[in-house]
């Protein structure tokens, strides 16, 4: 299907302005202070788009024992989906402040719905701005839709399927910095430290100067971490189950479709105090 699938350029966004099969939307957001985002949205954004808080709307703070960012239910999502003027033939484009995490989390959850023409703003916000393209501060009033839609299952991993996954000797990469990664520090979680047996892939080393590394540095980065194993024998998570999808954006620009996301990531693995823990590199 022709558009644009994983990332796009905000000259080329700047053009297609206003085309009316195009959906933008702002997932800027911050963990310190959940109303950051949002906040700013209504004081300026890229003209026509819409609002999606990461608690509110892309995740379902109401499942407890799946981590901090519980994956949400498909058929809430498609409600959003709706509310934001989404159909099944949009053009969606999401973008936060700069390194694309946040919009990550809602182009993976797209993906899992099937939706193939949805991407990311490369160099988000910051670089939209720093090239004097237009702002807006009018709120959108979007047509809703009648987009319904369920998520591919086979894109998510459960931790009794992560336990499998890593038996059999696939691959779990884990966004997270990797001071987080060792056990060193830990902001947001109760217990630091990684899931025995993955490896460390920071969800920044996909950037470079604030935009997404080119294909070419992607699949060599990626490829040396996988050491001959496929895509699809990886399985992607971080903190919470939003910078994992960055990583999952990444290893797409780089031609490697098929890995999964453990969407309750690490702070939905210590929610058992059964599970195991390692630390150090």
């Amino acid at each position: 299907m022709a558009g644009w699938t994983n990332l796009v350029q905000a000259e080329v966004l700047s053009m297609a302005l206003g085309r009316p099969d195009l959906v933008l939307i702002d997932c800027r957001f911050s963990l310190l202070d959940p109303s950051v985002g949002e906040q700013a949205w209504a004081r300026a954004h890229i003209p026509g788009a819409a609002y999606a808080h990461l608690e509110r709307d892309l995740s379902d703070m109401t499942r407890h024992g799946h981590g901090r960012h519980p994956w949400p239910d498909a058929r809430t999502f498609s409600e959003k989906l709706r509310r934001w003027g989404v159909t099944p033939t949009s053009q969606v484009v999401a973008y936060d402040d700069g390194d694309g995490a946040m919009a990550a989390r809602l182009w993976f959850l797209l993906r899992a719905m099937g939706h193939e023409k949805v991407a990311v703003l490369d160099g988000g916000l910051l670089r939209w701005t720093a090239l004097g393209l237009p702002s807006s501060t009018a709120l959108p009033s979007p047509n809703p839709s009648f987009i319904t839609a369920e998520f591919d299952q086979a894109r998510l991993v459960s931790a009794e399927e992560l336990d499998a996954h890593l038996a059999a000797g696939g691959v779990l990469m884990d966004a997270r910095a990797p001071e987080r990664f060792r056990g060193e520090t830990e902001p947001l979680d109760r217990v630091a430290g990684h899931v025995p047996g993955a490896i460390n892939r920071p969800y920044a080393q996909n950037l470079e100067q604030g935009k997404f590394k080119t294909p070419m540095q992607l699949a060599a980065e990626f490829r040396e971490l996988l050491a001959g194993r496929e895509a699809k024998d990886v399985v992607v998570m971080c903190g919470s189950g939003v910078t994992a999808c960055h990583n999952l954006l990444a290893m797409e620009r780089a031609g490697l479709r098929g890995a999964r996301l453990y969407a309750d990531s690490w702070s939905g693995w210590i929610n058992d105090t059964s599970r195991p823990v390692a630390t150090g590199a």
